[in-house]
């Protein structure tokens, strides 16, 4: 059996090299076809790592609690607030909490430096954030709990604020405005980039009570909680014992929660969710250009049979069994289709890192080693499929009406 085997698979390359425009032409739907997925997959793959590394950078285990409101409330400007005794509840009666930090988008104007302006994002907060949100600093330090307790005027800022406002290379010990109020730079974050079409680093961060003096004190703060889990606790515990102590805290009864929780791992699983049926949906859709492809290799040995028709009247003559016909152009389509598919990898996985490259800010391509494997053999069941039919005829003809064709 195994020389058999060989032999087909002889037999199957002599062929293909006794017409090679021929066989190129067959496989050319094939090629296109295989680059085509493995350029897609590779693209959403590495848009995936790249998604799955940036949330577990910004705080993978990180909950947020955040007031609870639907458009009914935003239209009516009845809006849920949390109640900044919020902040001593979670730290001081829910087991399991590690770090906790509130956080408020400050509305301040824009901040500027020596007439030179910028409009990054400003957030008040505290010491611990930078622990939840793993931002640390390249230059000076982050907040820290005297600057909340003492409500001092400092700030730390993101290299694209110290970028636009054209700050000193050692940015910190300088003064900048914010709204109206001056604000002394301890501290200059390290560079994060763009994520989802936000920049990372045009950021500043206050002291949660001098962001408070900012909104006014008589104005109730809307913010939200941020926290992680202590060594050893498990999330859904620790989830279901915030939810008791809230609603206890806001006297809920039996009204529903005026508040809600998320975390960051759940976003990010949602995007995965997301990317992986993109990636099905459009490699589906790509992929039928390799049925197309399979048409054609089909169609091609179709004639290839009928031109053939005397040769395979000679084997026969010979000795060679109706199911030695059909294993060598079996292996024939097989090799065709298989041929085209490993060309096609290797353009596809170029494709994929030369459009990556061209569009700004996309992550790089990825090529997990799945894909290669999954097109290869995908590309070896098109041709054995679609070989059939002709390896079917050509084991089927009459050796002596074989013989007489001509």
């Amino acid at each position: 059996m195994i020389y058999i085997l060989l032999e087909s698979m002889r037999a199957a390359l002599t062929s293909i090299l006794a017409h090679r425009l021929r066989s190129f032409l067959t496989t050319l739907g094939i090629l296109i076809g295989t680059a085509s997925v493995v350029a897609v997959v590779s693209l959403m793959q590495g848009l995936a790592d790249s998604v799955r590394e940036q949330f577990a950078d910004i705080g993978g285990t990180a909950i947020t609690v955040q007031p609870k409101n639907n458009s009914d409330n935003w239209a009516s400007g009845e809006w849920n607030l949390l109640p900044l005794s919020d902040i001593d509840v979670l730290r001081y009666r829910v087991e399991g909490i590690g770090q906790l930090a509130p956080m408020m988008q400050v509305q301040a104007g824009r901040a500027s430096y020596r007439g030179r302006s910028s409009s990054p994002q400003i957030r008040a907060t505290t010491a611990e954030y930078a622990f939840i949100e793993r931002r640390f600093t390249s230059q000076g330090r982050f907040l820290v709990d005297d600057d909340n307790r003492s409500r001092r005027k400092v700030a730390v800022i993101g290299s694209k604020v110290q970028e636009d406002l054209q700050l000193p290379r050692e940015a910190v010990g300088q003064f900048i405005q914010i709204g109206s109020e001056w604000f002394k730079v301890v501290g200059v974050l390290e560079s994060r980039g763009a994520f989802l079409g936000f920049n990372r680093d045009s950021l500043i961060y206050i002291p949660f009570e001098a962001g408070r003096a900012l909104q006014g004190y008589d104005n109730d703060p809307y913010f939200e909680l941020m926290f992680t889990l202590a060594p050893d606790a498990a999330a859904g515990p620790v989830r279901e014992r915030v939810k008791r102590q809230l609603r206890l805290a806001h006297k809920l009864g039996d009204k529903p929660d005026d508040f809600e929780l998320s975390s960051v791992d759940q976003v990010s699983k949602m995007m995965e969710k997301f990317t992986s049926v993109s990636t099905l949906v459009l490699g589906g859709i790509v992929g039928i250009s390799l049925l197309v492809g399979g048409i054609g290799i089909m169609t091609v040995m179709l004639v290839s049979v009928t031109e053939r028709t005397r040769e395979i009247g000679i084997l026969k003559a010979i000795g060679a069994t109706r199911r030695d016909i059909l294993i060598q152009f079996l292996l024939e389509a097989s090799l065709l289709s298989l041929i085209g598919g490993l060309v096609g990898i290797a353009l596809g996985f170029g494709l994929g890192h030369l459009v990556a490259g061209m569009i700004p800010n996309f992550p790089p391509a990825a090529a997990p080693l799945w894909v290669a494997v999954g097109a290869a053999l995908f590309c070896a069941v098109v041709g054995v499929v679609f070989g059939i039919m002709p390896a079917s005829k050509a084991a089927k003809l009459d050796p002596i009406e074989a013989l007489r064709y001509e």
